[in-house]
């Protein structure tokens, strides 16, 4: 027999096995997943989710999907946070610091409270990277943005009412556009791409555990 413990989903109790992630848990308690989830396995942010555990003030945020589940847990899930998403052109906008003045003021809101980056899913310095974009410092915020998974977490958290992963957005397609070197061999990679030239290398690391896969892609070469 599997050890279980008692997890509250939604305010309603149930007994799961301690071996489930909240998705899993979920679903073994007979909710059918139609929102808030997506890839399943802690890169898409649908699957936002907020938990305490009984007895403690804390609230705490993670992804559903690669969360076990543990004794006592009370969970709610946030599949989706309004974010505000300004529009903008990025043909016509430029990487100064007034751009970020003119999309999103509330930045220069931000008290210091560090609540963003203790909400983070993904573990992100998100106040620090906040800093860079309101400095106009846009390569480091994005190299230090750019695992976000645009969940919602640390917005909904933030008593300024920033919207960090649309300000981290906008940041890494300014590096992009502007500040990033253009890499001289990407419209080569391109038709390599669109020919099937890559078709076996995809279906053979489409065959590779996910353990292999994660350290092939931190451990790849990186073009300067």
């Amino acid at each position: 027999m599997e050890n279980m413990v008692t997890v509250y989903l939604f305010g309603k109790k149930y007994e799961v096995p301690d071996s489930l992630t909240i998705m899993e848990a979920m679903e073994y308690s007979g909710y059918k997943l139609v929102r808030g989830c997506g890839c399943r396995n802690g890169f898409c942010g649908a699957c936002a989710t907020i938990y305490r555990i009984s007895g403690d003030r804390e609230l705490k945020a993670c992804l559903a999907c690669s969360t076990r589940v543990e004794n006592n847990m009370y969970v709610a899930t946030l599949p989706f946070f309004p974010l505000v998403k300004e529009r903008y052109d990025i043909e016509q906008v430029k990487p100064t610091e007034q751009i970020m003045m003119q999309l999103y003021p509330e930045i220069y809101a931000c008290v210091g409270c560090n609540a963003c980056t203790k909400a983070c899913t993904q573990g992100l310095s998100v106040m620090q990277y906040i800093a860079y974009a309101q400095r106009g410092e846009y390569e480091k915020c994005a190299e230090l943005s750019f695992d976000c998974v645009m969940c919602g977490v640390c917005s909904s958290r933030c008593p300024a009412g920033i919207s960090h992963p649309q300000v981290a957005m906008l940041a890494r397609r300014l590096n992009g556009k502007y500040v990033a070197p253009e890499c001289e061999h990407l419209n080569e990679r391109v038709r390599e791409v669109q020919e099937g030239a890559f078709e076996s290398l995809i279906e053979d690391l489409m065959g590779k555990p996910l353990e292999e896969i994660q350290a092939l892609y931190n451990n790849r070469e990186i073009e300067k």
